[in-house]
């Protein structure tokens, strides 16, 4: 007969169901459950977890989310109308101020719905990392006159097609 959910039949189930959805790690909630192993929390979360309570906290992102987008889209608005107004008025200095405010609120759209990305871009052509690996990677084949010159095709056909 298989063993019962330590989780399933804990007094406190509700309360680690819940905490189970959020961010809390594992290892916290049995840090605070100590009757109940990591695996056991696992083991619930992969297989017996409500799937009313992780749509509900799904679905609370999402609306977070929603809301995020529509404060800084609210902005937006009410930059550009700054702006209308000083350029009617011609105050240039409030309507140059506008105009950074509605770039940063343009780049902050961008960056929250995954448009523009602050991830550093590398030049691997250029970087002395690959550089170094390429070289390791070709000495390694000087054996291997037929899989070092196959490899270096591959390696040439991406160069120039990168570039």
């Amino acid at each position: 007969m298989p063993r019962r959910c330590s989780v399933c039949t804990h007094p406190d189930r509700e309360n680690i169901d819940e905490v189970l959805v959020g961010a809390t790690a594992i290892s916290a909630i049995a840090a605070k459950y100590r009757d109940i192993s990591e695996d056991a929390l696992g083991r619930h979360k992969a297989n017996h977890l409500p799937a009313k309570l992780v749509m509900a906290e799904k679905a609370k992102e999402v609306a977070q989310a929603d809301s995020l987008l529509e404060q800084v889209r609210d902005l937006q608005g009410r930059a550009l109308a700054i702006l209308d107004q000083a350029e009617m008025s011609g105050d240039l200095r409030t309507a140059l101020g506008a105009i950074r405010e509605a770039r940063g609120n343009l780049e902050l759209l961008a960056k929250l719905l995954g448009e523009l990305s602050d991830a550093p871009q590398v030049n691997l052509n250029v970087s002395s990392e690959w550089l170094q690996i390429r070289a390791v990677i070709v000495t390694a084949l000087e054996a291997h006159p037929e899989a070092k010159n196959s490899v270096l095709r591959a390696i040439r056909s991406v160069d120039s097609s990168a570039a």
